[in-house]
């Protein structure tokens, strides 16, 4: 890969992550619902299924998605009727948010909510296709390798910055935590909200050069 072709690429993946996006916001709105060890296994679940879509974006997995209608519609619908039950479920629980935080079964299930709610976003392998190909050194050897260091490193900087939204939305939840009402309604706007991202995804319209 050519120095200068990196160093480019580093600074765009540097602004994209630091631009407030889905992913940002889910993660927030499940460390105010749940607390912030919730939030770093939202993270850390995000950041792997993200690296699910560079691995099938390098393996041509995603294009294949992407240029079919019918797949890119059943990943889109899936993905979004499990935010929009996330949400529900979210809003439901808020009553019980504050016994339920830390827990390490409620961690466990943050974190294989954040796999699959990444993982079956297939805006987000658009993303991928769309962006890392600009960046890739066709003279270079091995272009699927090339792809998937250019991701891993995207990935990893979204990631620092959901740690980022995850230390600031905890802190604004320690503030409410003595407050059981505005927690209660804290963690419903929250549920609210996951699901509206649900129903985002689900108007999603497939690239038109997928």
């Amino acid at each position: 890969m050519i120095e200068p072709n990196f160093w480019l690429f580093l600074a765009a993946a540097v602004l994209i992550a630091a631009i407030p996006g889905p992913g940002i916001f889910y993660v927030a709105a499940r460390t105010l619902s749940e607390g912030r060890a919730s939030g770093y296994a939202s993270t850390a679940g995000t950041a792997l299924g993200g690296l699910v879509h560079v691995v099938a974006g390098s393996l041509g997995i995603s294009a294949i998605i992407l240029a079919s209608a019918e797949l890119f519609a059943a990943v889109k619908f899936v993905g979004a009727l499990y935010l929009v039950w996330l949400g529900i479920k979210t809003f439901r629980n808020a009553g019980r948010a504050l016994s339920l935080a830390g827990e390490p079964i409620g961690d466990k299930r943050a974190f294989r909510d954040g796999v699959l709610v990444e993982a079956l976003n297939p805006k987000t392998a658009a993303f991928f296709l769309a962006f890392i190909p600009q960046f890739l050194d066709p003279a270079g050897s091995n272009p699927t390798l090339q792809f998937i260091v250019l991701g891993a490193i995207s990935v990893a900087l979204n990631t620092l910055a959901d740690v980022v939204v995850v230390l600031m939305a905890s802190a604004t939840r320690a503030q409410l935590i003595g407050r059981p009402h505005l927690m209660r309604r804290l963690t419903q706007s929250s549920g609210v909200f996951i699901a509206g991202l649900g129903l985002s995804l689900a108007l999603a319209r497939r690239p038109a050069n997928g």
